[in-house]
Parts: C-alpha cells; structure tokens; sequence
C-alpha cells in the first residue's frame, strides 16, 4: 500500500483544518472532492436526502455558532432545525467549548482501568436534576446504545422478556432500539428482530393496559413498556394530557417497568428540563442524550432507580454494557458544563417561551395557507407543521434553504417538517423565520395551487409578523 502517498495526501487535509483562509480553488476542490467521496465512500444516497445537495449549488459545512451555520464559500443560514435537537444551547457555545478545550489539556480518554472522576461527577449532578428518586447511571456514545442499555436493564431488573412499545415510536436503529420502534420502513429489512414486542397505539394508555394484561395470560412475562413522552419522528405527537400519568400508573399496579425516551424531549426542550416533569411523573429507566453534549460532543445514557440496579450488576460492572468510549472525561466535561449552563440561564424557560412565539409565528402561517398546511402542533421548542402532503412540504422546506434557513421533516419524510432550534434563538431571528416561510409557502402555493395563488400573494405583500 502506498502509505507515504496517503501521509501526503492527509498533510492536505489536516492543513484545511487548521486553516481558515482558502483561496477559491481550495474551496472549489474541497466541493468537488467532497460530493466524489460521498459518492464513492459514504454513500451516495445521502446526495439525493440532504436538501442541501437538491439545490443548484452543492453547499458544504464549514463553521457553526450561535444560531447559524456557515458554508464553505460564505453562505449563512439560521438554524431552525438543530440536528434532531442537537443545539439546544446553540452551535459552539463558548462556555461549553471552554470547558472541553481545559479538559483536553488534561486528559481526552480514560484508561478503562482507573476511576474517571468526571463520570462520578456527572452521575452525581444527574441523580440531582432528574425526577424522583432516578439515582444509577450509565453512559454511552449514541442514542440508540442509550436504548440498548434500557431494554437490556427492564429485562434483567425484572426477569421480563417482552417489551410494549408505541406504533410510530422511534427509538434508533441498532437491533433492539429496531425491534421497539414503531415504523415499518426501518423494520422491515431486518426481519427478524428482537420477538417478544407489541406495538400499541401511542396516546391509548388502556392499549397498553390490555396489551400488558394479554401477555401476562398467556405467560409473557413483560419486562417493561417504553415510549417518548412526545414523539419526534413520528411528526411531534403530543398525547393527552395525563397520559403519562395514566401509563406510570398501569406499570406500578402490574409490575411493569416503565421506560421514557427523553433523548429529544429532554434537557429542556420541551419548557422543563425532562417531559415527564409536566405530569409530575418519574419513571424507572429514563435514556437521555442529543443535547446531553451541549452540541460539542456525543454523550448519552441512561439513569434508573436504585431498585432496578440488582446484585447482578453489582457484582458483575461490566454485565450491562462495556462501551469502550462510553462516559470518557472529554464527553462528560461537556455534558457538566451543559447542565451548568442551561440551569444558570433557565434554558427550559427560554424553550417555553420563545417556543411560544415560534408556535404563534407558525400558527399564523396556517391561517394564511389553510390549503397547504394541515395542523401546527408542538411544546416548548419542540415543534412541527404538517403539510397537505409530502411534496409540499418538501417544497417549503426547499423553498427556506434557498432563503438561508434550514429545517427539515423526519427522516422519512417531509410531510410534516420539525422546527427545532437553539434555546438562543431572538425574536429578531423568529420573525425572519415567518418571514422566509411567507415567502417560501407563496411560491409553493403558487406550484402546488394556482387558483389560490392570488389570494396568498396578497397576503404575503402585508408581511408575516409574530402574533
């Protein structure tokens, strides 16, 4: 192998990266070679999904901060997305970066053989912010890892094997987060998967409750049911209100144990710190992760109640899980001086509010466009809009990429397409966002619906202000 050409070939690369100035042939390269390589070595699927690479002009990630993500050749664009609820405290934020650039001073990884004080630390400060008596952590890299480790803990906390998860609910994609996921697109491919799952309508706590009770009847023993307190890529399906309280209250009295998926919902999102918190519920595994990171670097996990820490896993630490990079000193200074942040600047409350006047912003769109969108719908800064279809709502959400806003719709599709930005998002930045889409929805109704196109031209000659 010529492994001299390849060290030249990285010397390149690794001068990109410690450079900030690039002539306009470097930046021309950097495009062509990176839509090649995608190609090549990626997949080039991913050219086709990312509306990024729909557009005329192929846009390549160069620097984030605060709100906005900037391109390669200059472009900037106000994120309204915030990578599935990634950037809850913005791109780059300087407190967290600070933090993680002092640790790296220190130590990046662990030994795997030491104690790691900040993983102490750190489950300390989350046994503290969660609900109830939550006390027992374990970390991890990704959120379906997160997952894992909670089925994995229902089953042998419990001596269960069957596990109730919610129809649309979404989980991740490794093999057990697959088998409790609810959307046959994933699943499909990779039949058969984990078998001791049924699916229940999301909302319909006496599903559950009869789901539950089945199973037990025929010997089916059920280790735990497990749903997200709102569902995110199921289109941001907010249940009843009582819900959960309904479905804490089925698993107490049928000794079930109860799984919230937080990784969206949680650290503040929502307009409280966790979702469950709205209905004063705790449950007894609860997966976090996304924003965990403070939008630096990817940390996840899962924290219990002592009770469901057997002697098993006592006397076995590595029975549950082993992940090698799993609660490293790096991720767990980010996630210590995320909480940190989002406590000393109520980030929960910024979510709530400003969620409110993007939900106004959004809402008044549909009075506007009643022919193009369906419903508008969502809590804190965790919300959506529903189109009349997928196409239409493709289009709109193309519409604001060429007006320098990103959003985007599940990852399925774009019938419904999700709004989550930074918790520092400005009123000055939410009214731009409604003024993008105005101009956005005009020029897809005006492809979509013709005949209406008049009637949402004028109204978009007055303007899309914030209610």
């Amino acid at each position: 192998m010529a492994y001299e050409k390849v060290s030249k070939e990285l010397a390149r690369i690794i001068g990109y990266i410690k450079s900030d100035d690039y002539s306009e042939a470097v930046k021309k390269t950097i495009v062509s070679e990176t839509l090649r390589n995608f190609e090549t070595y990626v997949n080039p699927g991913r050219l086709k999904y990312r509306k990024a690479i729909s557009t005329d002009c192929a846009v390549i990630e160069h620097k984030d901060y605060g709100n906005y993500i900037e391109g390669l050749n200059g472009e900037k664009f106000i994120d309204c997305f915030g990578g599935f609820g990634i950037y809850t405290i913005g791109h780059r934020n300087p407190e967290v970066v600070d933090v993680v650039r002092s640790q790296l001073n220190h130590q990046a990884l662990h030994s795997q053989e030491l104690l790691d004080p900040l993983r102490g630390y750190l489950a300390k400060t989350m046994s503290e912010i969660t609900p109830g008596n939550l006390q027992k952590c374990f970390f991890t890299n990704g959120g379906a890892e997160a997952v894992e480790m909670a089925l994995k803990l229902a089953r042998i906390a419990t001596g269960g094997s069957y596990f109730i998860s919610m129809v649309n609910g979404f989980h991740g994609k490794s093999m057990g987060a697959l088998s409790v996921t609810g959307k046959a697109n994933y699943r499909t491919p990779y039949r058969s998967m984990v078998q001791q799952v049924e699916h229940v309508t999301f909302g319909d706590a006496e599903g559950i409750d009869k789901a539950i009770r089945e199973q037990h009847a025929v010997d089916g023993k059920v280790a735990a049911v497990i749903l997200e307190p709102i569902q995110g890529e199921a289109g941001v399906i907010v249940p009843p209100e009582g819900y959960l309280r309904e479905v804490r209250k089925i698993c107490t009295k049928r000794k079930v144990a109860l799984i919230f998926d937080e990784i969206q919902t949680g650290m503040g999102r929502t307009g409280h710190f966790w979702r469950c918190q709205a209905e004063d519920v705790t449950p007894d595994i609860m997966t976090f992760g996304k924003a965990f990171g403070g939008g630096i670097v990817p940390i996840t996990g899962i924290i219990c109640r002592p009770s469901m820490w057997v002697n098993e896993l006592v006397e076995n630490p590595l029975l549950l899980g082993s992940p090698t990079f799993g609660g490293n000193p790096l991720c767990c200074s980010a996630a210590l001086a995320t909480i940190k942040y989002m406590i000393d600047n109520d980030i929960p409350g910024q979510c709530r509010e400003k969620g409110e006047k993007l939900k106004a912003g959004l809402q008044s769109l549909k009075e506007r466009f009643p022919a193009l969108i369906k419903d508008v719908r969502g809590v804190g800064l965790m919300l959506a809009m529903e189109f009349i279809s997928d196409e239409v709502g493709y289009d709109v959400s193309k519409g604001m990429f060429s007006r320098r806003v990103i959003t985007a719709g599940t990852l399925l599709n774009a019938k419904t397409v999700r709004f989550e930005p930074a918790a520092l998002i400005t009123d000055e930045i939410i009214t731009a966002i409604i003024n993008v889409m105005a101009e956005a929805l005009t020029e897809t109704q005006r492809r979509f619906l013709p005949e209406q196109s008049a009637e949402g031209e004028s109204d978009s000659e007055q303007g899309a202000s914030v209610k």
